[in-house]
């Protein structure tokens, strides 16, 4: 598997067992991560020209990664 910028682990490297826990405990946190994964992979795909997308898509994709990262952040505080 090829490295993707922007994961969780690295975006948030302090907050890693914690991520890890509420994966475990908490529905909705998992939901949110596994929504954040997919918007990453799709963004990875856009960059690296593996899927084309018109430039708008691709910055869609990028601002509903960051809304979605926000979103994450505010779980971990």
């Amino acid at each position: 598997m090829s490295h993707k910028p922007h994961s969780l682990a690295e975006e948030f490297p302090e907050k890693a067992n914690k991520i890890s826990a509420l994966k475990e405990t908490d529905a909705h946190f998992a939901k949110l991560v596994a929504e954040y994964n997919e918007l990453n992979e799709k963004v990875y795909r856009a960059e690296n020209r593996l899927d084309l997308l018109t430039e708008e898509e691709e910055e869609h994709l990028r601002k509903a990664r960051t809304h979605m990262k926000d979103h994450i952040w505010q779980h971990l505080k």
